[in-house]
């Protein structure tokens, strides 16, 4: 046959395999099926080693294309990913980033690619690892792909929130035994099925290969059963484990083997093998039981090299080297055999992932509108946490999928109210606790687990909020920046990722520095120029209402709130808060008199404190004094500043260069953050003050009260009016 018009680019083609003639006469998935017809079939498993080795073809040259990628680890994985696609299970995601091209190869084989115009083997190559085209780790722009990855340790976040919002679909997982020493995977596993042990349809995929990045992996000497019980010891109740090594008859040295060097009837056998494995954990998943599946071949299998020098192509690894061409060459189909697997992988699954992948839709979300928004007074005192928990407990009686997720507890946080409402998930019931098996609370001891969870939900389609101490962020907060990045690149709306913070710094001091790490925040300023990241600092009770009420009607942001559980007062009306939210900051007091005029900008509540004392202080010796709340300090930017209009749903509300300075002209600018310093760029770059001061945190220390902590870091009102007093 004349070579099908998507294969241009190919370098190399070779005849049909043995039997291609009865076992590849007609396509294993039917037309107008969804799967494969019959697993135990001998044609299903030809098939099935057919797609296997054209996505390790196509994984090896589009990285040798570049001299640059990873084609080892996937090429470990491509039997059970071919499995999976040809049992329709399209839904799936990865831990390993570094398995990008080979994903990208099984979208360009069943068309999702094209949705970008990617239509030959030629396209694919010109568009690996550039700008606009397939990104060196998965992202969340590419057609048919679920999730981003690329910190290790991600992944089944993603497919438990995908089974939690799509309880009738498989989301498989792939997992590397490099990635197997990142913390808490299995770990957040494990809860997860405590939790919702109803919830079982998602599968953890193990390649099993011997080999990390750059040397063996750590789990690398251990036998089978060893690793059957590290599963079975985090509740799994089925492991099923493929060895390649069972299958071996050309005698391969070592534990870890190649499957692609077997005769062509021991990779048959293999192959039913694997395909009859994926399908039982698949079913197994689907109807109830936390099933695990593990496939143990050696890294590299069938490109160029194998180990851990297989992981990543050097710039010697160019397609003209005979050690690459050799490898093409050993992989290459027959031109009907590439059209067999395209017209299979259309097939299955019910067609292209691109049309047919949860995430490329938008998710219906329940109606929450009628906020029971509390009107505080000017001048009382206010929890600003327990007001923004009142909102919580109304969204979640409203949206009945919509998860709150703490790992440090709610109640510490003032938030109880949350529990209250919405219980937490837990299989003990305990009315004192607000336990019960079916809560919404989501407790996991560790913030990995709790930013996880919340983050996939968000990018899938739903509801969620991440809640903890900021002292306690660092440690969930890669997942939360994947995703970030994921909603700015990806071509459909989805929920805004929020979490809230409560800012334990100044209120733990008697806890000791392990709870005042406010340094985060420069993490999550720097991440404001992203162009849809947005840190909220609420004032006041008041202000934390119009805070969350803005981040519930916005989509594909990630939304950082810091706020205070400690009562604070008023300072301003519901619609004053609400324009500081949207415009980025508001005066919460000016002086009538006063013959130099003092800004004192602050982005925080409790930090306003010594603000106000530093306000009489300074009144008293003459100057005038205006107190700013910088609430939004994305907004207080110059738009060129950040990268706001190559987002999705972009946000143009830059304050004006004339609001600006009616809120921040005067004859000195001092800004405080009761946190790093970073958020308070924007005001420091665009003041036209020429006198300009900066008090931020330092260190903590154990203390009795927040007034010695102010202490410790020169940030009381004392010390504020005397910096004012000696520049002038």
């Amino acid at each position: 046959m004349s070579n099908p018009s998507f294969t241009q680019g190919i370098q190399y083609f070779n005849p049909a395999w043995p039997d291609f003639d009865t076992l590849g006469k007609h396509p294993a998935v039917p037309e107008g099926a969804t799967a494969i017809a019959d697993v135990n079939s001998d044609a299903a498993a030809f098939q099935t080693l057919l797609t296997a080795d054209a996505l390790r073809y196509l994984t090896l040259q589009i990285t040798g294309a570049k001299a640059s990628g990873h084609p080892g680890g996937y090429a470990s994985s491509a039997d059970v990913h071919a499995a999976l696609m040809l049992l329709g299970h399209k839904n799936m995601v990865t831990e390993v980033g570094h398995h990008a091209p080979g994903f990208y190869s099984a979208m360009f084989l069943d068309r999702s690619l094209e949705k970008m115009g990617i239509h030959t083997v030629d396209d694919l190559r010109a568009r690996f690892r550039e700008k606009h085209g397939l990104l060196g780790h998965l992202s969340g722009a590419i057609p048919g792909l679920l999730a981003p990855a690329g910190p290790l340790g991600q992944g089944q976040h993603f497919a438990m929130a995908g089974a939690y919002l799509h309880r009738d679909k498989l989301f498989p997982v792939t997992i590397g035994d490099g990635g197997m020493g990142e913390p808490y995977i299995l770990n957040s596993m494990l809860h997860f099925n405590t939790a919702f042990p109803d919830i079982t349809n998602f599968l953890p995929i193990l390649i099993w290969n011997g080999y990390s990045q750059e040397h063996h992996s750590m789990c690398s000497l251990w036998t089978n059963e060893r690793m059957k019980a590290y599963w079975y010891g985090h509740g799994f109740k089925e492991v099923i484990l493929i060895n390649a090594k069972d299958y071996d008859d050309m005698d391969q040295e070592g534990e870890y083997v190649d499957s692609t060097r077997f005769s062509p009837a021991a990779r048959r056998a293999f192959g039913k093998a694997v395909l009859q494995a994926t399908h039982k954990a698949a079913q197994l998943a689907l109807n109830g039981t936390f099933t695990a599946l593990i496939i143990k071949q050696i890294k590299g299998a069938g490109v160029h090299v194998h180990g851990a020098k297989s992981h990543n192509l050097y710039a010697g690894d160019t397609l003209d080297k005979p050690h690459m061409i050799e490898a093409l060459q050993t992989r290459a189909l027959a031109p009907e055999a590439w059209a067999l697997v395209r017209d299979n992988l259309i097939r299955a699954g019910g067609g292209s992932a691109v049309n047919t992948a949860v995430t490329e839709h938008e998710r219906p979300l329940a109606d929450i509108s009628g906020l029971p928004l509390q009107n505080f007074a000017v001048g009382e005192s206010q929890v600003p946490a327990t007001a923004f928990g009142a909102l919580v407990a109304y969204v979640g009686q409203k949206d009945t999928q919509f998860i709150v997720t703490n790992a440090d507890g709610n109640e510490a946080s003032a938030m109880k109210n949350i529990n209250d409402a919405l219980k937490i998930r837990h299989p003990t019931t305990d009315p004192l606790y607000n336990q019960v098996p079916s809560g919404r609370v989501y407790e996991p001891l560790n913030e990995d687990a709790c930013a996880g969870l919340a983050a996939g939900i968000a990018l899938f389609g739903g509801r969620s909020v991440w809640l903890s101490y900021e002292s306690f962020a660092i440690n969930g907060w890669p997942i939360v920046q994947t995703v970030a990045q994921a909603m700015a690149e990806l071509r459909r709306k989805t929920p805004s990722m929020v979490s809230m913070f409560t800012a334990g710094a100044l209120e733990q001091g008697r806890n000791g520095w392990t709870h005042q790490r406010p340094e985060i925040e420069g993490h999550f300023a720097a991440m404001m120029k992203n162009g849809n990241s947005f840190l909220l600092y609420p004032a006041d009770a008041n202000m934390i209402q119009a805070a969350y009420a803005w981040s519930l009607n916005s989509f594909n942001k990630c939304i950082t709130i810091i706020a205070s559980k400690t009562p604070l007062p008023v300072y301003t009306t519901p619609a004053q808060a609400k324009a500081a939210i949207l415009q980025g900051a508001a005066t919460l007091y000016e002086s009538t008199g006063g013959d130099k005029t003092v800004v004192l900008a602050a982005t925080g509540d409790m930090v306003f404190l010594p603000i106000f004392a530093a306000k009489d202080e300074l009144e008293a010796a003459g100057f005038k004094v205006r107190i700013v709340a910088a609430a939004n300090p994305r907004q207080l930017y110059r738009p060129s500043d950040v990268a706001w209009d190559s987002v999705p749903e972009s946000d143009n509300g830059f304050m004006s260069d004339a609001d600006f300075n009616a809120l921040f002209d005067g004859d000195m600018l001092v800004a405080v953050s009761g946190g790093s310093s970073a958020p308070l760029e924007p005001m420091l770059i665009r003041s036209r003050a020429t006198r300009r001061e900066v008090f931020s945190w330092k260190r903590g220390e154990t203390t009795a009260s927040p007034q010695e902590l102010f202490e410790l870091n020169g940030m009381t009102g004392g010390d504020i009016a005397k910096r004012v007093k000696a520049a002038f």
